[in-house]
């Protein structure tokens, strides 16, 4: 049920999914929920308890449970956003995350899992890290140095610093647009587009970095930069915790790492596919507008990533807190919640199927508006009966 901003104020409006967002500090949790369930029924199945509720409870839940589209009152935004609740529903993620890596490494060295289980823990602690990069996500985009160092280490998990970079100042700036190596293309794959944003945004990153550094005349190599401060702080972590559990700790906890941001970055494929700012009559790209990202109310995965499915206004207010995050009609609207697509962006066919019919019908038929694969442009005009 949408609410008119100019029937309630902050006086009187609450926000009915406040307590909801605490939901989120279950994900870091899943480590230690694995090992209970392991210990209290013997089943070494629950090993992979981040991926089991992942792929397959999450994309149920989120189809039973529906969707909210309700907005937040205009005039409550400013309180709403002040509320300091809210930022700890995201700094408890942390120490939670910490305390779960800590435990999962001295589990993988100490506790006598075979491969196939360990195998399971590492992929439930990549879980717990790949959702904590959208956790992170949500720090570094705000103002407070406080929250920006906490986005950093976050991302330490993962290997990712330069993600806080490049999102900002990379992203947001060429979203949708065939320059911006995280914006997916319609007629690309998922594979094809993995390995393509992963090297972009760390070169993207990097380049960022080394401007403004230069721009203030100061040494491009030095802790001054922003993306080797980073590396440092995941050198660091990995380090200690090899030299308190070990060396055979060091393979899982690359593995998880690589899952963890393998998990953002088809994050990133479903969020911008297809999509395309048209250029203005001066030649740049037109403002990006809540048309030029996929949106999704489904109200389990939103509340469990912190908004992050609200996309559009993401993009158009890239500050705005995550508790303010608003609904709009002109926005495309996925057929589920990211957890559903993610499954869907695995298996290129069926998310050709059906996607690429909901892109066209989003630019009336003209495919030309899309952002399109450059080697399969041809391919692409040709099944729509669009001219090159």
């Amino acid at each position: 049920m949408a609410v008119d901003a100019g029937s309630v104020s902050e006086m009187t409006w609450r926000d009915p999914k406040r307590y909801l967002w605490l939901l989120g500090l279950l994900v870091p949790l899943f480590p230690f929920v694995a090992w209970g369930l392991v210990a209290a029924t013997g089943l070494g199945v629950f090993w992979w308890t981040g991926p089991i509720v992942l792929y397959g409870i999450i994309p149920i839940v989120d189809l039973t449970a529906g969707k909210d589209s309700a907005n937040p009152p205009l005039s409550a935004v400013a309180w709403l956003e002040q509320d300091r609740y809210y930022r700890w529903c995201t700094f408890l993620y942390l120490p939670l995350q910490y305390a779960g890596l800590v435990t999962g490494s001295w589990l993988l060295a100490h506790g006598g899992l075979s491969v196939v289980d360990k195998l399971g823990l590492t992929f439930s602690i990549g879980v717990v890290a790949g959702i904590a990069i959208n956790t992170a996500h949500e720090l570094g985009h705000k103002k407070e140095s406080v929250e920006r160092w906490l986005s950093k280490i976050a991302l330490a998990q993962t290997l990712y610093g330069h993600f806080f970079i490049e999102h900002n100042r990379g992203h947001h700036v060429r979203v949708a647009t065939p320059e911006d190596p995280a914006s997916a293309r319609l007629g690309e794959s998922f594979y094809r587009f993995l390995p393509r944003t992963v090297l972009g945004s760390l070169q993207s990153g990097w380049e960022l970095e080394k401007t403004r550094l230069r721009r203030g005349n100061k040494r491009v190599w030095s802790l001054r930069n922003d993306v080797i401060n980073a590396w440092v702080m995941s050198l660091v972590l990995f380090g200690a915790l090899v030299a308190a559990f070990g060396p055979g700790v060091l393979p899982y906890l690359l593995l998880q790492a690589v899952f963890g941001f393998c998990l953002l970055e088809v994050v990133n494929y479903i969020e911008h596919y297809g999509l395309l700012r048209q250029r203005t009559a001066s030649g740049r790209y037109e403002r990006c507008e809540p048309r030029h990202s996929w949106n999704s109310d489904n109200v389990t995965s939103n509340v469990l990533l912190y908004h992050l499915q609200r996309h559009s206004d993401h993009h158009a207010n890239p500050t705005r807190r995550y508790q303010a995050l608003r609904h709009f009609d002109q926005a495309p609207e996925m057929p589920t919640g990211y957890a559903g697509m993610i499954i869907l962006a695995y298996v290129p066919p069926l998310w050709r199927r059906v996607m690429d019919d909901r892109l066209l019908s989003h630019y009336g038929g003209d495919v030309t508006m899309a952002n399109i694969q450059p080697a399969k442009r041809s391919t692409v005009l040709a099944r729509y009966g669009a001219a090159a």
